[in-house]
């Protein structure tokens, strides 16, 4: 498994250092992820699997501190080996109280880093600050500020005891770092002196403080409100008790929600940006998501389709900067990642290059294609960037490492399907999984939703300034839009999409918007047959007249399957211009040249009632699924029951059981590691369900003359072979395609089929279609015998073309106890030379397992333990790739990159360098010495001044070196020359 693609599933915390220029996401399950500039990332778990609550980057330095819900810490460094960086976790610790004391006295609430980068100051419940020191995690008893501390050195009169109960958060002074900010829940905020252990300020709010932040220069601050409102503070000379310079309820009258976060931002205009989550008016938009940005008469309160995490702005880090000049502002929100640049007018979104939200309509297939030539490419893209052209051009502001890894070596597509009837073109190279192009195939039907209708629109007096952000949006307007298949041809263009509904649509591409009329076709899958009745949804109605497309892929033909079920299988063979598409009904071919329907097959069996109830079907019958299961279970029964001689008095019964195990002992010895694999019944239901449909050019009649050919297979058992004849490319319009049944083969054990090859004399598969005119693959070797593998879910069988005999097999399920679940041939090459490769089988089971099986003797190579077993809809979503590589769902929202070759593997390799960077009053550099120098310059004291500070610096210095790799490598080599 080498990398995750897509949107970590459930974040909880947010974190970014403007240092490293690095952003990190910590999730519900313990994972903490790392990014910086595109293909740079990393990735860490705690082992413990709880929910990351904080993440904040110690100032200057390549670590961070992540808070646990179990109230644990853990510091993490960014470290390098063997050329690269890697995130490891160092220490952990748990703040524990005196013996007695609840666990309010320690439960942590407010964390921050000092940017001495010695200590962390971590607010409690309880209202004490405790330090403790870093990297160790010692507990600094002596400096911790107690609650007590606080009110004594308030006026009586202000406050009580309570009042300095829970930290809600802490500040450290931006030009003075040993003052600190703290803020209470009730409202209390004192700035805090911590050379002399004594309140300097203290603010009375009359509100429930949520969040606190300082102005660049220090000399005010903003409190934010549990009651939508916000307050800026004056930090005088004096010790008066000031009283807030402003306070507002930006969306009041009326009660309004808590702002949680604000940032108040300094420009070289003179007009401050004001930037704070929340403070919607509760009644009307109390159920809404959104951060709102005020700057001079502008002012957009930007709406979420999901609840907002965190966010941060980036705004200029340079200590010598007057301003602060804010640039973008970073959302995360609990489906999606959403970037706002605040540079450009009207602020629009920055397309993410990575952390796309895979699932912002739920993914219901997708379709792997490798290798695509760069005229196709560039076609998709230019498709892809008319559709952008309302994003900002700002390049990525978190732009932090450098990538190291070498350039992909192809370009890679990945396809997903979505259930609002869209389907996303992936950049699926590299290391960031990149949105190229969406395609939509709604304005073909007619739906509820109108496709003109914009959400963004607002009246000129909307209030409050509303406005959608993001792409995530999981409501579908009709779940028959649901793509079910994909299919891409990449040397033609041409690609074909399948639906919930029974829907088929061929498309090309076209680098023009366009206005035609898409043609129909209906394929009556049942071909009236007397006594079905379809109980499932309707089709989906089409649009009448010529339809728009967007320029990008654009469908000019639509068959329409009768009844209106899932398509099952797709197979598109672009050479003959010929599509092939399959339900549970049965299968079809059309010509999508002359745009005609060349046959249909029904395979239903007679009893197959279930069939004929959709998925969407709200008649399916819990006790009919019921009375089936107790069948099968009464059918086996009775079949064992025949086996052990049913009838007879019990001496006989006995004496026919006694040769019933002997048998089975017989069996046994014959095969020992084979188990009974029972015959499914052809009245199973669903027998009828087209799995898998293939295209081959081979020997179906006779072994003098080849011809084109489609095999289907069904989850009965059963596998069809039509001869088809095409016409010459001159006659192709004139002339028909012919279609005739030549071959029906039933599997004994009745399993279903899940795989079809046809393998050329030389025992290699045939190449894809085109593949060949090309000059990317050999022709096929037409001189020799060809050889037919069907995979079924429980074995795979050679057979002989064209007298399909049977030549060898290999019993999976007997042998391993699994099923295939999916099946690909996958070509392995040598990572040491470019003259060999083999095609193998890629295998994955219902375990979770993947096994390599060799062509053409079905030899297991290996076996890799992959998925767990357990989870069903990774299972089902996994997609191979020609070379050896897979994708599959880890959740909703991200795809598991893994790689089965040693040649084609694409994972994170990048680096982060310290940068010497100057912060605040100090200069951190990894020498101690120059560190301390520099450091007395920057704060205006003679180095003789120091004492403690000083003695810090040197453990400072000695941490630092002990980290420098070169120092310890020096130190080694001089050990060892004295030993």
């Amino acid at each position: 498994q080498t990398v995750e693609h897509g949107f970590p599933h459930q974040p909880s915390a947010l974190g970014y250092s403007p240092f490293l220029r690095l952003m990190a996401i910590g999730t519900r399950s313990g994972a903490i992820k790392l990014y910086g500039a595109p293909g740079v990332e990393f990735m860490g778990l705690h082992e413990e699997n709880n929910t990351v609550m904080q993440i904040h980057f110690i100032p200057d330095q390549c670590q961070l501190v992540t808070l646990l819900d179990d109230n644990s810490l853990h510091l993490w460094s960014l470290k390098q080996h063997g050329g690269a960086s890697e995130l490891r976790e160092e220490h952990r610790f748990t703040l524990k109280g005196p013996p007695g004391s609840p666990p309010s006295a320690t439960q942590i609430t407010a964390v921050l880093p000092h940017s001495s980068r010695e200590v962390l100051y971590l607010g409690t419940e309880s209202g004490n600050i405790f330090v403790v020191e870093l990297p160790s995690f010692r507990v600094l008893e002596d400096r911790t500020i107690t609650s007590e501390a606080v009110l004594q050195r308030i006026p009586e009169d202000n406050c009580n005891r309570r009042s300095c109960e829970l930290v809600e958060a802490l500040r450290e002074h931006p030009k003075n770092p040993d003052q600190i900010l703290i803020g209470y829940s009730r409202g209390l905020i004192v700035l805090w002196d911590l050379q002399n252990n004594k309140v300097t300020h203290h603010f009375l709010g009359s509100q429930q403080l949520e969040n606190l932040y300082w102005q660049r220069d220090g000399s005010k601050f903003v409190s934010c409100h549990y009651d939508g409102s916000y307050s800026q503070w004056p930090v005088t000379s004096d010790n008066r008790q000031p009283e807030p310079l402003e306070n507002t309820v930006p969306y009041g009258p009326f009660p309004c929600k808590a702002i949680s976060k604000i940032y108040w931002q300094t420009t070289k205009n003179g007009l401050p940006y004001i930037i704070f989550q929340g403070g919607m008016p509760r009644a009307s938009y109390g159920d809404r998501h959104s951060i709102s940005v005020l700057h001079g008469s502008q002012q957009t309160a930007f709406d979420f389709t999901s609840r907002v995490i965190d966010f941060f702005i980036i705004f200029s880090s340079e200590p010598t900067a007057e301003f602060d000049d804010p640039s973008a502002m970073v959302v995360l929100a609990e489906e999606e990642l959403v970037v706002i640049d605040l540079k450009t007018a009207g602020w629009p979104a920055v397309h993410p290059p990575y952390l796309a939200s895979l699932h912002c309509s739920a993914i219901t297939c997708s379709h792997h294609v490798s290798n695509i030539p760069l005229k196709l490419w560039e076609r998709i893209i230019s498709a892809g960037s008319k559709q952008n052209i309302h994003y900002s051009s700002m390049p990525w502001p978190i732009d932090g490492g450098t990538n190291i890894a070498p350039d992909p070596p192809q370009r890679d597509l990945l396809l997903t399907g979505h259930e609002d009837g869209t389907v996303r073109f992936w950049d699926a190279s590299g290391v960031c999984l990149h949105l190229l192009y969406k395609l939509s195939t709604v304005r073909v039907f007619l739906t509820d939703a109108d496709p003109n209708d914009n959400m963004n629109t607002l009246g000129e007096d909307e209030w409050p300034p509303l406005r959608k952000v993001g792409t995530f949006d999981p409501y579908s307007d009709d779940p028959r839009l649901g793509i079910q298949k994909i299919y891409l041809c990449k040397y033609s263009g041409y690609l074909a999409v399948a639906g919930t509904a029974g829907q088929v649509l061929v498309m090309e591409l076209n680098d023009e918007d366009a206005e035609h009329v898409v043609d129909h076709s209906e394929a009556d899958l049942l071909q009236d047959q007397e006594g079905y009745r379809w109980k499932g949804h309707e089709k989906l109605k089409t649009r009448d007249g010529p339809v728009r497309f967007e320029a990008g892929f654009q469908p000019f033909v639509l068959v329409q399957c009768q009844p209106p079920a899932v398509v099952t299988s797709l197979a598109l063979h672009s050479e003959w211009k010929l599509v092939a598409f399959g339900t549970s009904h049965g299968f079809g071919l059309f010509d999508h040249q002359q745009k005609r329907l060349v046959f249909v097959k029904c395979t239903l069996h007679p009893s197959d009632q279930l069939a004929l109830e959709g998925p969407l079907s709200r008649v399916k019958s819990l006790k009919k699924s019921l009375r089936q299961s107790f069948r099968r279970i009464r059918r086996s029964r009775v079949s064992s029951r025949k086996r052990r001689g049913g009838g007879g008095n019990a001496s006989e019964v006995q004496e026919a059981n006694a040769k019933f195990d002997q048998d089975t002992l017989q069996e046994m010895e014959l095969a020992p590691v084979q188990r009974k694999i029972e015959a499914r019944s052809a009245e199973d239901s669903f027998t009828g369900f087209v799995r898998t449909l293939y295209f081959a050019d081979t020997f179906l009649r006779d072994s003098s003359r080849h011809c084109p050919s489609l095999w289907a297979g069904t989850n009965g058992g059963t596998v069809y072979a039509f001869c088809l004849r095409v016409p010459p490319a001159e006659r192709r319009m004139d002339e028909p395609v012919r279609a005739e049944q030549a071959k029906e083969i039933q599997l004994m054990h009745r399993a279903p089929v899940v795989g079809i090859l046809v393998l050329d004399g030389r025992s290699t598969p045939l190449p894809e279609p085109l593949e060949v005119a090309h000059d990317l693959s050999k022709s096929p070797d037409m001189q020799g015998s060809h050889q037919l593998l069907v995979v079924s879910e429980e074995q795979f069988k050679v057979f002989t073309l064209p007298k399909v005999s049977s030549k060898l097999k290999l019993k999976l399920t007997a042998l391993e106890g699994c099923r295939v679940r999916k099946v690909t041939v996958a070509n392995f090459g040598s990572c040491k030379t470019d003259d060999y490769s083999e095609n193998d089988l890629a295998v994955l089971t219902n375990l979770g397992d993947i096994q390599i099986i060799s062509l053409p003797f079905l030899k297991l190579q290996i076996r890799f333990p992959c998925i767990r077993k357990e989870d069903v809809s990774g299972i089902a979503s996994c997609v191979f790739t020609k070379y050896g590589q897979g994708f599959y769902l880890i959740s909703p929202s991200e795809f598991e990159r893994f790689s089965l070759s040693t040649k084609w593997l694409v994972e994170p390799r990048c680096i982060v360098d310290m940068p010497e960077v100057t912060s605040n009053n100090h200069v951190h550099n990894t020498s101690g010495m120059e560190n301390t120098a520099r450091k007395s310059r920057g704060s205006g004291k003679n180095p003789g001044d120091y004492g403690e500070d000083e003695r810090k610096s040197g453990r400072l210095m000695e941490h630092a070196l002990l980290n420098d790799e070169k120092v310890l490598k020096e130190i080694q080599s001089t050990l060892e020359g004295g030993r």
